[in-house]
């Protein structure tokens, strides 16, 4: 007589395979969901202001301070055939308009014929010692390449414009949009009237809202 065989149902077998297939669904979906914050939900930077820099000692300085006022952005540089021309204009374009509604922000750079070679606070002491400049002189930064700074680089992509030598200006207004651009060799009188009308749009605005 044959042994009697007994075979059992794999009880544990379905429940498994449910739960794995509960487990795959919820990690499918968090990737998923992930994905889609990453994409429509990441913050994104709107406007100059929204930017972090270094000053001379590179520490960290929020551009926020700034927002409100008319800001002049510059890409300095201390041995250049527009150094002394450009240093005496924007000084003259700051203490006729600021420091209440408009300002220059000096960001030196040695990529143009290398004519920024010094460090920055060497660059800062040339800048106050031959110019008496009063207006802010932050950290050397590129601007051109992988590395250039993100604040200079929302300039150059809202403008469409990159500078090709030193002293380019833009102009940006008090909510951190680019208004305009001057090259090196455009003279300060036509910066001038750009700088007052903007600076009249914001005293205008600020009676209106008291």
């Amino acid at each position: 007589m044959e042994p009697l065989t007994t075979t059992y149902p794999l009880k544990h077998s379905v429940p498994r395979a449910r739960v794995f297939v509960v487990f795959l669904s919820m990690v499918l979906c968090t990737a998923i969901l992930c994905l889609l914050q990453l994409r429509f939900f990441k913050p994104k930077i709107k406007d100059f202001y929204s930017f972090e820099v270094k000053d001379s000692r590179g520490r960290i300085i929020s551009l926020e301070k700034y927002r409100g006022k008319a800001t002049l952005v510059v890409n300095v540089a201390s041995y250049c055939q527009h150094t002394d021309k450009n240093y005496i204009a924007l000084q003259e374009l700051h203490r006729e308009f600021g420091p209440s509604h408009f300002t220059v922000l000096a960001f030196p750079c040695n990529q143009f014929g290398e004519s920024e070679p010094g460090s920055s606070q060497e660059i800062e002491s040339f800048a106050k010692g031959n110019y008496g400049v009063t207006f802010p002189v932050f950290h050397k930064i590129k601007i051109l390449g992988s590395e250039a700074e993100p604040a200079f680089r929302y300039l150059i992509d809202s403008s469409k414009k990159e500078p090709r030598w030193n002293f380019w200006k833009y102009l940006v207004g008090p909510e951190g949009k680019v208004v305009k651009f001057w090259r090196p060799e455009e003279p300060i009188e036509s910066i001038k009237p750009e700088v007052a009308s903007l600076i009249r749009q914001i005293i205008l605005k600020k009676r209106e809202d008291l």
